[in-house]
């Protein structure tokens, strides 16, 4: 016997119709790059709007689009910044049966092309601030139709649409187009950290069972009353589905654009009454260190509404967690996921037991936490039997769910999905623990992992460690060649400025946490560790500039 239950879809149009009829005066607020100062720095104006009239606005660009001839599932491309404009792509593409395809702004022109050429993309929504580089985009994309810049047009080139008179010179999309639930909405390609990226196309009912498991209490806390400031790209994963989520609840969106130093989002987050924002951990070093200069300063921000910092993308050092909670009562929030998981996979909450600012409580928040409703985790070993729950044993960390992708757009990465006993599972490719009480940490990536005489070394966690000591700002662990061990922990460390560190004192701040066998062998001080597209440590450049490490080969850079 089946349920008697109504068959509606879920899709985007749900979304945009809310905002339109139920939120319509929620305010939308946008920093927005108007000209440049005598360094050449971008000068912010801030931009207020209504979900209204985003939503207006949207249903403008969903016609626009139909009316240069566009089929339903083609990709519209966007490289763009975090605005009102872009909110608009995110709920006009989808609503008229295309598919926003978000492209990382950070790559390489080059891998940038041959990504906008692997997607199909046929239009082209590009930045104003990013309008340089259309000539050479048209001349490697010879399948993109169209061109339209976003924001006022810095100079003239030919053929190409200016958003806003090309939007408002069409009428609203007068009826939604027959969409399936299971359509593709939206499309994002992985940082091709190994190899090149891979696209995954996320569908309408995936984004919208999305959206509501982001939002309870346990996950990321959204509802009507929050300001949310996703500083985290809206081409990385749908800025974590931000943009959608609080959409969908009524959230008050505020976008920083090209701003994300930590004056500029202080800032921001005081004059707009923040409640919540998410970011990498880079870009929370940035704020942590512009909030204890400003209350160093007798002038500390007032960011007495901001609730919740969510911190993703890579692991959050406990001593960050510590440090904004003890010097500026701010709460940071773990969660994890991937360009494959949409991306929510886990949320690291403490449970009612324990105290969050007890050291129990920040050893918890300081994990990836547990998985949020309707995902699975699971552990397997190298031959994909299941491996314990006790949080010890380590493994290659699987997932599934509803959001969860099951193939990559072409068929590419066969090798990422398996099937155990029937169900199918995405092999995130990295190495985790699980707890009996349901807490998943991450212990590295697989590829990142030091296999030191046939046993594990984490970085992560030794890198986690060494951040806590005062003189360091940052710090990378990677393998070095050992012939008697194989590999042995190499840490890359870049002081706090004005300072240094031996050696010997980051092992003596340490060693009370680790087995002797897990201490780094050498550090190698740097003014500089190299960033991705995405935030995270680039440690394959590491290796590759430290291989064949030894004192010998790099006396000047190194301390025992």
């Amino acid at each position: 016997m089946q349920g008697n239950m109504m068959q509606v879809p879920l899709t985007i149009p749900f979304i945009l119709e809310r905002v339109r009829t139920v939120f319509a005066a929620r305010e939308v607020v946008s920093l927005l790059a108007a000209g440049r100062d005598e360094q050449g720095q971008p000068i912010p104006k801030t931009h207020r709007t209504t979900y209204g009239a985003v939503a207006d606005r949207a249903l403008r660009l969903g016609a626009a689009l139909q009316g240069l001839g566009l089929q339903k599932g083609d990709r519209v491309a966007t490289l763009a910044v975090n605005s009102f404009r872009h909110l608009e792509a995110y709920l006009g593409v989808p609503s008229a049966g295309f598919v926003v395809h978000t492209v990382n702004i950070r790559l390489h022109p080059e891998q940038i092309a041959w990504i906008l050429n692997h997607a199909g993309d046929r239009v082209l929504l590009i930045e104003n601030v990013f309008a340089a580089m259309i000539p050479a985009i048209k001349a490697a994309c010879p399948q993109l139709e169209h061109v339209v810049v976003l924001g006022p047009l810095p100079q003239s080139f030919p053929g190409v649409l200016d958003y806003d008179s090309w939007v408002m010179g069409h009428e609203p999309l007068a009826r939604y187009p027959d969409l399936d639930e299971n359509d593709a909405a939206g499309m994002c390609y992985t940082s091709g950290t190994t190899g090149n990226p891979k696209g995954v196309l996320y569908s309408h009912r995936s984004t919208i069972l999305h959206s509501l498991v982001s939002a309870p209490k346990d996950a990321l806390n959204v509802g009507e009353a929050d300001a949310v400031l996703p500083v985290v790209p809206m081409f990385h994963v749908n800025a974590w589905g931000l943009p959608y989520t609080c959409a969908m609840f009524g959230a008050k969106q505020v976008f920083a654009g090209v701003f994300s130093d930590g004056k500029s989002l202080a800032g921001l987050m005081q004059s707009e009454q923040v409640t919540l924002t998410a970011g990498v951990p880079t870009i929370w070093m940035g704020l942590l260190a512009e909030l204890d200069r400003a209350k160093a300063d007798g002038q500390p921000y007032d960011l007495s509404r901001l609730t919740r910092l969510v911190v993703g993308g890579s692991a959050a050092p406990e001593v960050m967690i510590r440090a904004f909670d003890e010097r500026h009562g701010l709460e940071m929030l773990q969660a994890w996921g991937m360009t494959e998981t949409h991306p929510l996979g886990t949320a690291s909450q403490v449970p009612p037991e324990v105290s969050a600012r007890s050291d129990e409580g920040y050893t918890l928040r300081a994990k990836q936490g547990r998985a949020v409703p309707l995902v699975f985790l699971d552990l397997i070993d190298e031959q994909n039997e299941r491996l314990p729950h006790d949080g010890k044993t380590m493994g290659r960390l699987i997932v599934r769910g509803p959001w969860i992708a099951q193939e990559y757009y072409g068929g590419e990465g066969k090798g990422s999905f398996l099937t155990l006993d029937g169900e199918l599972w995405f092999d995130t490719g990295d190495i985790a623990t699980l707890d009996g009480r349901g807490y998943m940490h991450i212990q590295d990536r697989a590829k990142d992992l030091i296999k030191s005489g046939g046993e594990w070394i984490s970085s992560v966690d030794l890198e986690n460690a060494i951040m806590a000591h005062p003189a360091v700002s940052q710090c990378a662990v990677i393998a070095m060649d050992d012939p008697k061990w194989d590999e042995r922990p190499l840490a890359v460390v870049v002081p706090r400025p004005g300072q240094t560190v031996t050696h010997q004192e980051l092992l003596d701040f340490i060693s009370p946490r680790f087995a002797k066998w897990w201490l780094p062998d050498a550090t190698v001080l740097t003014d500089a560790i190299p960033i991705g597209a995405t935030g995270k440590f680039l440690k394959r450049e590491l290796r590759d500039e430290y291989r064949g490490y030894s004192q010998h080969n790099f006396p000047h850079r190194s301390e025992r």
